[in-house]
């Protein structure tokens, strides 16, 4: 055990893996795949698990895997880009109205989020008229987008602009919190939405594809990976790249219709909401310089966390949330958790806890509570203030954060 708040777990064959796991239980499950990821050949230094860390399709999630010569497109999965933002208002709780429905509505109906018709034409969590200011943002993104495509076709059968601007479902939300001070704050996560998905998908298969034309053999074939100087490499970085920015773009555009919607209300005076913003993906990978090496880092589930770098730390429906400062820790490849992590799965979480559950966990919080969302009580997560008391040498808590409105996909 360090005295430095990680765990060592040596990997037979490979590097060791530097978990910041004290007083947060690890499922063996996800031990194992970090033990698998840690085997691969081109991993520099160590593997770093964060305290939420999780099994996760493909590969770990709570992971940070600094790799030389190759990329594990498994490593950052297919949400590439998924992240938070977080804006500071200069509203205060004492100005909010008695019930908020009213302010959980107008997000909603802002937003589009959730997935019907199979994902078809009539898909609520898609723009049918996309608004003008997306298809502004769109433009944007639509050349490199046009150029991948032309390459690699198969990224380009599905939504893309239709879906600029909007949440998503899972553990994708938008809130409305406060702080200590009970200033109001909203916040978000979402990611790169299907067109993300689309490209992780596809270039997964493609290093397994390449695995086999090179007679590479591997105890896992979602560890399949991109050696660099090959052509699917060069296009995974071109793809995710574009990808990590329609991510922030998409997060953008949420935001300023959310502020817009709250303002429309007339529910709550007139307020600023640009006085303190965070845009971090927990989804991606990036060119860093470690240990004396120029490597690529793939985040997993985890945010980057430079000294004097803010981010966001997001608990469940029903618990705390956190702004954070990094510290820099080289140990941890600058790096912090996502969130709190998943407790269970989403299947178990169904089968486990009631809708009263729910409405007891969630009790305070204007929110949905039926039993689409049951995956998501907080019941189903790890404990957040024991994620954070075990990176407490990775970030300093700057601002923390109660929900009071959250909307799910």
């Amino acid at each position: 055990m360090s005295e430095r708040g990680y765990e060592v777990f040596e990997v037979e064959g490979g590097v060791p893996i530097k978990a910041w796991t004290r007083g947060v239980a690890v499922e063996e499950h996800a031990r194992d795949q970090l033990s698998r990821l840690a085997a691969m050949p081109f991993v520099h230094k160590w593997v770093a698990a964060m305290p939420d860390v999780h099994v996760g399709i493909g590969a770990t999630v709570g992971s940070v895997v600094p790799t030389v010569g190759a990329i594990i497109p498994a490593a950052v999965g297919v949400d590439i880009g998924c992240g938070m933002i977080a804006a500071r208002t200069s509203l205060t709780a004492s100005e909010l109205p008695d019930h908020l429905f009213g302010l959980r509505d107008a997000i909603e109906r802002a937003v589009p989020h959730g997935r019907t018709d199979n994902g078809g034409r009539n898909d609520r969590g898609a723009w049918r008229d996309v608004p003008a200011v997306v298809d502004e943002a769109w433009a944007g993104l639509s050349a490199e987008y046009a150029a991948i495509v032309e390459k690699h076709p198969r990224l380009g059968r599905g939504p893309e602009r239709a879906q600029l601007g909007t949440l998503g479902t899972g553990n994708h939300f938008i809130e409305l919190c406060l702080d200590e001070s009970e200033r109001v704050w909203l916040m978000l996560h979402s990611g790169s939405r299907g067109v993300g998905n689309r490209v992780g998908s596809h270039f997964i298969e493609k290093a397994r594809e390449d695995m086999a034309r090179y007679h590479i053999h591997l105890p896992d074939q979602d560890l399949a990976y991109l050696p660099e100087g090959t052509v699917h490499f060069d296009d995974y970085l071109r793809a995710v790249g574009w990808a990590q920015e329609y991510a922030r773009v998409n997060r953008e555009l949420m935001m300023r219709a959310a502020v817009a919607a709250v303002r429309a209300t007339g529910l709550v005076p007139a307020f600023e909401a640009s006085l303190e913003a965070v845009n971090c993906h927990h989804n991606y990978v990036s060119r860093e310089h470690h240990y004396g090496r120029n490597v690529w880092v793939t985040r997993k589930g985890a945010v980057r966390a430079r000294e004097g770098e803010l981010g966001i730390i997001p608990g469940s429906m029903g618990a705390r949330s956190f702004i954070v400062r990094g510290k820099g820790n080289p140990e941890s490849f600058h790096s912090c958790s996502h969130g709190a992590g998943r407790a269970m799965t989403r299947t178990r979480a169904r089968k486990v806890f009631t809708l009263d559950d729910h409405a007891k966990a969630t009790a305070g919080v204007e929110c949905r509570k039926d039993a689409d969302v049951i995956d998501e009580t907080p019941g189903a997560y790890k404990d957040i203030e024991a994620v954070m008391h075990a990176q407490r040498d990775l970030v300093d808590v700057v601002y923390t954060l109660r929900q009071v409105v959250c909307v799910k996909g």
